[in-house]
C-alpha cells in the first residue's frame, strides 16, 4: 500500500485559520462507514444520532502553552523552542529553532531571566535535551511566558489559548490538541448525558509526530511516534460494559480511538493501564473496541487519514473527503467535523 493512495487535492484556502465563537456550530459530515453514503449536519445536532447506552470517549489531555521564545545568553540569537516531552524532572526533550544556534553547551534565557535553559544532548531527529531552571513552579512559569504550539499550517496568532484547549481537559502533557473534542461545549456535553449516553475519559499526550508527514512510499515503512497513554479503571468499566450490552463505543477523535485500540487484550477488554504506544492503523486492520469515530478532515498522505480508512474504507473516505472540498467544509485543526458511523437514523433529543 502506497502512501500516495491517500493523497487527494485540498485548496490552501479551506484550510481553517481560525476556531468559530461557537464551537458547536461547525459542520458535520456523516460518512457511513459501511456504503459511504454521506448526509451534511450542524455539530450540534450530533446528539440526534446518539443512542442512550452509547459511550463517547474523550481524550481529557491539557495542551501545553508549549512553544517558548529565547534568546542565547552569549549572542542575543533568537531561539524558538518548543517542548515535546518530559524526560525527568526539569529535563525535557523539544524541537528547537535553528538547531545550529543550540549545541550541547549553550544557555537560553526566556523572559528577561524568569527562565533559564542549558542544552545538554542531541537525540534522535535532531530533537535537543534540555534542562531549564526557573523560581517557583514549572507550569506557572510556562503558562505565563509560553506560547499555544498551533500546528505549522495555521499561520494566524490565537487570541484565546483556551480555544486550543477542549471544555474538558485536565491533565498537562500535549503538544498538541485532540482536535476533534474541539466542537464540544459544556451544555452539549450536558445534553449528551441526559439522553442516556456514558462518557469514558482516557488520557493521550499528543506528540507532534502526529503532524509529521510520512516520508515513505510504502506505508508499512513509515515509523510511527511514541505517545503515553492513560486509563482509569472507571473508564475500562464503562467501555467495557458498553461492548457487553452490545452499545457502541464512539471515540472522539483519532487519539481516543488509538489509546483504546493500544490498550485492549486480544478479546477487546480493557482494564486500568499506563503506557507507550507506537500503534500504526491503516486499512486492513480490524478494530478491537471501537465502533465508530467522530473526527476533523485530515491532512493528505498521513497516518490520520489512513487510520479513518481503515474504518470505512480509502475509496469511501476519500470520496467523502472530495465532497466536503466541494462543499467547502473546513479542514484541519480549528476546521469541521466529520462522523463515522454505522447508523443515519435520527434518534431524537
Amino acid at each position: 500500500m502506497k502512501t500516495s493512495d491517500f493523497y487527494f487535492d485540498l485548496p490552501e484556502e479551506l484550510i481553517a485559520q481560525d476556531p468559530l465563537e461557537d464551537r458547536s456550530s461547525s459542520r458535520l459530515l456523516m460518512i457511513d462507514k459501511e456504503t459511504g453514503e454521506t448526509r451534511h449536519e450542524v455539530f450540534k445536532n450530533i446528539t440526534e444520532y446518539l443512542k442512550p447506552g452509547d459511550c463517547l470517549v474523550l481524550n481529557n489531555t491539557r495542551v501545553l502553552p508549549a512553544r517558548l521564545m529565547g534568546v542565547k545568553e552569549d549572542t542575543g540569537a533568537t531561539i524558538e523552542v518548543l517542548l515535546l516531552k518530559r524526560r525527568e524532572n526539569d529535563i525535557w526533550e523539544t524541537l528547537v529553532k535553528p538547531g545550529k544556534k543550540a549545541r550541547p553547551g549553550a544557555k537560553i534565557v526566556f523572559g528577561d531571566g524568569l527562565l533559564k535553559a542549558e542544552v545538554l544532548d542531541v537525540v534522535e531527529e535532531g530533537n535537543r535535551l534540555i534542562q531549564f531552571s526557573y523560581e517557583g513552579i514549572f507550569e506557572e512559569v510556562l503558562d505565563s511566558l509560553g506560547e499555544m504550539p498551533l500546528p505549522p499550517y495555521i499561520t494566524h496568532k490565537l487570541q484565546d489559548k483556551n480555544r486550543y484547549q477542549t471544555v474538558y481537559a485536565k491533565y498537562d502533557g500535549s503538544a498538541a490538541a485532540p482536535t476533534a473534542g474541539l466542537h464540544f461545549t459544556n451544555e452539549l456535553l450536558a445534553e449528551i448525558e441526559a439522553k442516556g449516553v456514558n462518557i469514558a475519559y482516557v488520557t493521550l499526550h499528543v506528540g507532534l509526530g502526529t503532524f509529521r508527514p510520512v516520508k515513505a512510499d510504502n506505508i508499512l515503512e513509515h515509523h510511527m511516534h511514541s505517545e503515553y497513554y492513560q486509563i482509569s479503571k472507571e473508564a475500562a468499566e464503562i467501555i467495557n460494559k458498553t461492548k457487553e450490552e452490545g452499545k457502541r463505543v464512539i471515540c472522539v477523535g483519532t487519539t481516543s480511538c488509538r489509546t483504546i485500540e493500544s490498550a485492549a487484550d486480544e478479546n477487546g477488554k480493557l482494564k486500568e493501564c499506563c503506557d507507550n504506544t507506537e500503534i500504526f492503523i491503516y486499512p486492513g486492520y480490524q478494530f478491537k473496541v471501537l465502533d465508530c469515530l467522530i473526527t476533523n478532515f485530515h491532512l493528505p498522505e498521513s497516518t490520520l487519514v489512513m487510520l479513518v480508512s481503515a474504518l470505512a474504507g480509502r475509496e469511501n473516505v476519500l470520496a467523502a473527503y472530495e465532497e466536503a472540498v466541494k462543499e467547502k467544509y473546513r479542514f484541519f485543526s480549528f476546521g469541521d467535523a466529520c462522523f463515522l458511523t454505522d447508523d443515519f437514523t435520527k434518534s431524537g433529543r
